[in-house]
C-alpha cells in the first residue's frame, strides 16, 4: 500500500490548481486553504520549482475521524499537492487508507476507504 496516490497531468500547474479546486467541490469536500510553498520559499531566498498544497476537508468525516481518535486532527485536513519537477506537472495526495496504521486502536470502519477513493477521484478528474 502506497503512503500517496500521484499522477501527471498534461494541463499547466496553474490549470491543474485550479482542476482540483473544482473538483473537490464536486466530490462535495471544500478547499481551506492553498499554500504556495514556492512563493513562501522565495520570500527567504529559497527557489524551488512550483508547489501548491490544497487543504481540503469534509466536515462529516473530519468529525468522524476525530471521534474515533482527536489525535487524527494531526492528519487533517487532507491535501493535495500540485507541483512541478524536472517540467512535469504532478498532482498527488495521501491515501487516507493508511490512517488505521497509526491509529490502529481507532474504529474508523470503512471510512478512510471512502475518503480514499474521493481523493484518487479528484486527482484523476483533474488530470
Amino acid at each position: 500500500m502506497n503512503f500517496d496516490y500521484t499522477v501527471t497531468t498534461t494541463k499547466s500547474f496553474d490549470e491543474a490548481v485550479r482542476a482540483v479546486e473544482l473538483e473537490t467541490q464536486e466530490a462535495g469536500f471544500r478547499v481551506l486553504y492553498i499554500h504556495d510553498v514556492a512563493e513562501t520559499l522565495k520570500e527567504k531566498g529559497l527557489e524551488i520549482e512550483p508547489l501548491k498544497i490544497i487543504e481540503i476537508c469534509n466536515a462529516k468525516s473530519a468529525y468522524a475521524v476525530l471521534q474515533a481518535d482527536i489525535k487524527i486532527g494531526l492528519c487533517l485536513p487532507c491535501k493535495i499537492n500540485v507541483y512541478r519537477k524536472d517540467g512535469v506537472t504532478y498532482i498527488s495526495g495521501m491515501r487516507p487508507i493508511i490512517l488505521p496504521k497509526f491509529f490502529p486502536d481507532a474504529d474508523l470502519g470503512n471510512l478512510p476507504n471512502e475518503v480514499d477513493a474521493i481523493i484518487k477521484k479528484i486527482i484523476d478528474e483533474s488530470k
